[in-house]
């Protein structure tokens, strides 16, 4: 289960915590010649209100270009190529995805895995993979290939039916891949594409893909990898035979399409998984052993940057043990590098943050010590590089000629992380490359050479800029200023800065909260939206741009608030694994203990906070309206899971263990078991196609519901899937939020 957030934003603003908000502490509205009225159409309408967001920065091998995914003034969700030149400092559009496309459908894998990629709903072109070369890129456009060159030239590859799924070029640029019809594919680029994997007779059976817990769980969204010399390929092959068939209904507003779905649900079967390493036309075929157990995750496969080793990590079925196999990719032979081994109560959480480096060493993230912090292993030794009680976040690159590595981290705020560097043979102090008056994110390019900083403040939307090894600002790539031209100007006479600050939750852990209020009138009290996910591997409250949703909720007369919840991410092992098989517990106490905060403060109407929450969120919605019935005055779930005996296994037995060892702790945190402690109004809303959170789940919290005789209401989206994406239902669902919000008298003061 991804994060699906309230909002989305790059950075924040480093502000001093407030303890409290006094009347009188209230923030001043940003400075505007003219005010117009932010409606919720309008957050949701075209040009977007947070300016240009581009998508997928890379920069080509000679770091010369950077190119993105820049979506039109016209249409916030089309996206088209760009290039950045950086020596004559000009941006121009490489591919136009209007002129190459044809509206075709696309293939129902490319389209669950969009979503499963939280990229439901974008058009044009959403990824793109550069030539070893430079000189060309490889564009996936509604299903086929084509070669863009930077003179503007457009070749197609492919053209036919068939979708091509994953499509990439190989290491040294020789070769084009994908998958079709289950099997890999490969051709020399301009040449004829053939299949080379077999062809099964069994329908279960695919090569090159990732089964749907790697999609939808573990980040891994392809089943190949080319080797650095473009020698071998490591293909997985997954057969789900033994996973459970889902009859899933996509309800649509003139029909219903079902699919039989494999769905491995808690307790259940997974796919069997298997490796195997291949030439580029199929032969010379050698399968990985991933050792005797067969319930296993396969969950990254990398290649040594000489091509001679074959780094594969195992996560057993509990996913309390990782291993890192060594295998030779001549004859599939594996041996265990190391492994790591999770924390009493708590969990394996993967990570992207390593790499194999050339003089056989690996950086690598491992929350060993409590912290997520990073280690280099060589030689049979690990060396900590970063310590102390802070995360490290991402791993940005490594610059292996000056041995230093690139991080953002929480070292300095852990709502505002900051980029850092530092030296892996001789580590000291890291050094920040950031200004703490935003949160930071970063990436860099191969060779560790230039940074692509993004960056945003409660009054700065996104922006992102090139940068070298020192931190110094090189180029915009998106500046996003602010002035009169920005989409947002006419709104910011309105805008209102957040508040933040710490309370404690029942054990008494610190948790920091996030607030935005209307003007303050003295004597009067306001109504609360309290927004919420509190699911593990997010974190809500930052010192970010919050977007213009929550600026359009505050004009219209509400307090904008969220807590972070113990079971959230960047706090440590200790504050995460609450959670552990008490999912439904410790963040419901937390979330309870924010709003009793909420109603000691004299300018909150303590009859008027209603709770809201999305997919784990729409999840926390129910649980809190049932164990605690009078404290809120209303509940909006979206998405939500009524039983995690519904949910996948990765994700679910993670936290949960099986329903079959741990059935005590299930039937706990069901919402469907005590759905009839409702005893506040309830808004349900649910996409019908949902395939992530399937739509059963809120069909058995409505039918439970019925039963129990507890009045509630429900707004249901034929065709829409777990984001409920397009601009239209968007402004549909905010609107049916506000109308029976309204109905329910939690309203702002007149």
């Amino acid at each position: 289960m991804k994060v699906l957030s309230f909002v989305v934003a790059a950075g924040a603003l480093a502000t001093l915590v407030q303890p409290v908000i006094a009347r009188g502490q209230e923030t001043k509205a940003m400075p505007a010649k003219h005010e117009q009225t932010l409606t919720i159409e309008r957050v949701f309408a075209s040009p977007s209100l947070d300016g240009s967001a581009p998508r997928l920065p890379k920069l080509s091998p000679d770091g010369r270009f950077l190119t993105v995914l820049r979506n039109r003034e016209s249409d916030r969700e089309r996206y088209d190529l760009w290039a950045y030149d950086r020596q004559d400092g000009q941006w121009r559009m490489l591919v136009d995805s209007e002129k190459l496309g044809t509206g075709r459908e696309l293939s129902e894998a490319e389209k669950m895995q969009r979503e499963r990629q939280r990229l439901a709903g974008l058009k044009g072109i959403v990824t793109y993979d550069w030539s070893a070369d430079g000189k060309s890129l490889l564009v996936p456009v509604e299903g086929d290939l084509y070669l863009a060159g930077l003179d503007g030239s457009v070749k197609r590859l492919t053209d036919s039916p068939e979708g091509e799924l994953n499509p990439v070029l190989s290491e040294s640029g020789k070769y084009v891949s994908f998958v079709r019809d289950q099997r890999l594919w490969t051709a020399l680029v301009g040449g004829e594409p053939r299949p080379v994997t077999p062809k099964e007779s069994a329908a279960t059976v695919h090569w090159g893909e990732a089964e749907f817990v790697a999609q939808e769980e573990m980040n891994r969204f392809t089943g190949y990898w080319w080797s650095p010399t473009d020698a071998r390929i490591a293909v997985e092959r997954f057969d789900e035979a033994p996973v459970g068939i889902v009859t899933r209904a996509a309800i649509g507003a003139s029909g219903t399409k079902t699919f039989e779905q494999r769905y491995p649900a808690a307790g259940t079967p997974n796919v069997d998984v298997s490796l195997f390493v291949i030439d580029p036309d199929g032969g010379n075929k050698v399968q990985v052993d991933l050792g005797l157990e067969r319930d296993i995750y396969l969950t990254r496969v990398d290649w040594a940057p000489d091509g001679k080793t074959l780094c594969v990590q195992r996560v057993d079925r509990g996913q309390t043990r990782l291993d890192m196999l060594a295998a030779d990719p001549a004859t599939g032979k594996a041996h265990v590098l190391f492994s790591e081994t999770a924390a009493p109560g708590h969990w394996i959480n993967l990570s992207d943050n390593y790499r194999l480096l050339k003089d056989g060493s690996l950086i690598w993230w491992s929350e060993r010590d409590g912290f997520g912090h990073l280690y280099r292993f060589s030689a049979g030794e690990w060396q900590q590089l970063t310590s102390g009680p802070w995360v490290v976040t991402k791993l940005a690159g490594v610059d292996q000629e000056a041995h230093r590595l690139f991080f953002t981290a929480t070292k300095d705020d852990v709502l505002a992380p900051q980029v850092y560097s530092l030296g892996y043979l001789k580590p000291g102090a890291p050094e920040r490359l950031t200004d703490l008056a935003f949160a930071n994110g970063a990436s860099m390019d191969k060779h560790g050479k230039t940074l692509l900083v993004g960056r945003s403040s409660p009054s700065q939307p996104p922006q992102v800029y090139l940068a070298d090894a020192t931190g110094k600002q090189l180029a915009w790539v998106e500046e996003n200023r602010l002035d009169a031209k920005h989409p947002y100007a006419p709104y910011m006479a309105s805008h209102r800065l957040p508040q933040f600050g710490t309370i404690k939750g029942p054990d008494g852990t610190p948790l920091h909260w996030r607030m935005v209020t209307p003007p303050l009138v003295p004597g009067k009290r306001y109504p609360v939206f309290f927004s919420h996910y509190g699911g593990p591997h997010s974190q809500d409250v930052t010192r970010a741009w919050g977007g213009a949703l929550e600026q359009a909720i505050v004009d219209k007369g509400f307090i904008f608030f969220e807590i972070d919840n113990r079971g959230t991410s960047n706090r440590g092992v200790d504050f995460e694994k609450a959670i552990y098989r008490a999912m439904g517990g410790p963040e419901v106490a937390d979330q309870k203990a924010g709003a009793e905060y909420l109603k000691t403060l004299d300018f909150v109407d303590p009859r008027k906070i209603a709770i809201f929450g999305w997919s784990y969120g729409g999840y926390m919605t129910m649980k809190q309206l049932e164990a605690d019935p009078g404290l809120y005055a209303a509940g909006i779930a979206v998405a939500p899971v009524g039983r995690w005996e519904l949910y996948d296994t990765f994700y679910t037995e993670r936290y949960m263990g099986r329903p079959q060892t741990d059935a005590a702790a299930y039937a706990k945190s069901s919402t469907v078991a005590d759905a009839g402690k409702v005893a506040d109004p309830l808004l349900l809303i649910h996409g019908m196609s949902d395939d992530n959170v399937v739509f059963t789940n809120s069909t058995e919290i409505i039918a439970q519901l019925q039963q129990d005789k507890v009045p509630f209401e429900m707004m249901l989206y034929p065709g829409a899937t777990h984001a409920i994406a397009g601009p239209n239902l968007r402004t549909h669902l905010y609107e049916t939020i506000f109308g029976f919000l309204a109905r329910h008298g939690v309203t702002a003061p007149k």
